[in-house]
């Protein structure tokens, strides 16, 4: 039997690929016959570049910008040619302005500027063609810092964090467009969630970034009034806000959006760029995975990307993750036959303690049920 193995990151414990090695390593015990092709993915969140890269070729350069509460940080730039000669650069938010990235938490403070550094860095690069993948920020600035990076100039302090966009009233983008000039810029989301209010990126992903009920309120409503100030007070101004993925990687969709990017899912960028099709086309079982596989998976991210491909190729497709929190039900709905988790085998605890060797386990024990050949 041929299987492929397509896994996301789990994220906290393992990138997509340590995950894939694991899982073919302990299906590998268990069915030897079996043909196994490694191939992680992601969405626009961490991982983003390592998958790209990989999948492209073409070269990787490494610059250093400033991390969130301003530690310096790497970023790589993956850089690809295409025959005409038009350079596209691809770059990942999170290497800038991820979690982990300082040695405290600060939500109220942390800034986008090393992403937009790192635009500057892959502008001088003299691209046609720039992708930005967003998602697992720490941050809820709604791209001020990146805008102030670039070149933009207003009433208050953009590099600060949230914080410091409270009292915003004016935002001048001149010089942002002028550097963008002749560029086109795509913006890879990892979830569709707007910029504000009740589903927007404070109050979704304001709890997992460290905001407190008080904190999400305030950057709810200081972003409310940075809309104003970017985009103007009418409705019809403000209604970029609004589209699905100006709140993500906390509001860096909204700033790219008005910088004139198109906001695409950073799932399908990463599945056309390893040829997902092909591959599933060539195997008789997908094995996807992630580390919590819920009803969020639907909203943009890897594991659904993958499943929906196997759908249109009729392969059955299963669902290796740390943890599972969706029934039966919603998992046929996502296009995925089974789905196990980790910590049914090995225990929570035991999971995290070593995350590789109890994902092998589960996949030597899943090859039981799902190979003709075990």
């Amino acid at each position: 039997m041929r299987v492929l193995v397509a896994p996301d990151k789990f994220a906290g414990t393992l990138s997509a690929a340590q995950a894939a090695s694991a899982i073919a390593d302990g299906w590998a015990r268990q069915a030897p016959a079996d043909v196994l092709t490694c191939l992680p993915v992601a969405d626009g969140g961490p991982g983003f570049s390592g998958v790209l890269a990989d999948a492209l070729g073409g070269r990787v350069e490494t610059v250093t910008v400033r991390g969130p509460l301003g530690t310096p940080v790497p970023v790589d730039l993956v850089v690809t040619e295409s025959a005409g000669g038009g350079v596209t650069v691809h770059l990942e938010s999170a290497q800038a302005c991820g979690h982990d990235l300082e040695p405290r938490a600060e939500p109220m403070r942390a800034s986008t500027s090393g992403v937009g550094q790192a635009l500057v860095a892959a502008l001088a690069l003299r691209p046609r063609r720039i992708v930005v993948g967003l998602g697992g920020s720490v941050t809820s600035d709604g791209g001020a810092g990146l805008l102030a990076a670039l070149g933009a100039t207003a009433d208050v302090d953009l590099t600060e964090g949230p914080e410091g966009l409270d009292g915003v009233t004016r935002v001048d983008l001149t010089a942002v467009r002028a550097q963008l000039a002749g560029v086109d810029l795509v913006a890879a989301i990892d979830v569709r969630a707007p910029l504000l209010g009740m589903f927007g990126a404070a109050r979704t992903f304001g709890p997992q970034k460290g905001l407190d009920d008080e904190q999400i309120w305030r950057v709810d409503r200081v972003l409310d009034g940075f809309v104003d100030a970017v985009c103007g007070t009418a409705p019809s101004q403000r209604r970029i806000a609004e589209i699905e993925g100006a709140g993500a990687a906390g509001g860096l969709g909204f700033a790219l959006a008005v910088l004139g990017a198109e906001l695409v899912p950073g799932t399908q960028v990463v599945l056309d760029a390893i040829g997902i099709d092909a591959h599933i086309a060539a195997a008789d079982l997908v094995v996807t995975g992630e580390g919590a596989y819920d009803i969020s998976s639907r909203s943009g991210k890897a594991v659904f990307g993958v499943a929906e491909a196997a759908a249109r190729h009729a392969r059955p497709c299963i669902v290796l993750a740390g943890r599972v929190d969706v029934g039966a039900r919603e998992m046929r709905a996502m296009g995925v036959e089974s789905a196990y988790a980790v910590v049914d085998l090995a225990g929570e605890a035991a999971a995290l303690a070593d995350p590789a060797t109890h994902l092998a386990a589960l996949a030597e024990r899943v090859a039981r049920t799902w190979s003709p050949s075990a």
